[in-house]
């Protein structure tokens, strides 16, 4: 393993594509300095999205400390869990050059 990769936490979310302005605008209020958003699709627990017919979903990837995650995962449960079909899910990740993921 190389000895320049340091650990991160990585908060991977997938959205309806409605909230996606909402949502990343959210996401800077709590500290996030970059993203990674791509088109999602699939299927929850009840084999259907709604949503499909007015945009999909997206997934958006975010590096951060362990401060700026609990922000966000504290907003996406009171805000976007209870509201919206959103699912989330945290993973430790090595990535190089973690000061540009980091608030200083």
């Amino acid at each position: 393993m190389s000895e320049n990769l340091q650990a991160v936490t990585l908060l991977t979310i997938v959205a309806e594509s409605l909230i996606e302005s909402r949502l990343l605008e959210d996401l800077v209020s709590c500290g996030v300095i970059g993203w990674t958003l791509t088109p999602a699709r699939g299927a929850g627990p009840d084999n259907r999205r709604l949503s499909e017919v007015e945009g999909g979903n997206v997934k958006i990837e975010v590096l951060g400390s362990e401060e700026v995650i609990q922000k966000v995962w504290d907003l996406l449960s009171n805000r976007y869990f209870p509201n919206y079909a959103v699912t989330a899910w945290q993973s430790s990740v090595l990535v190089s050059r973690l000061d540009r993921y980091l608030n200083h």
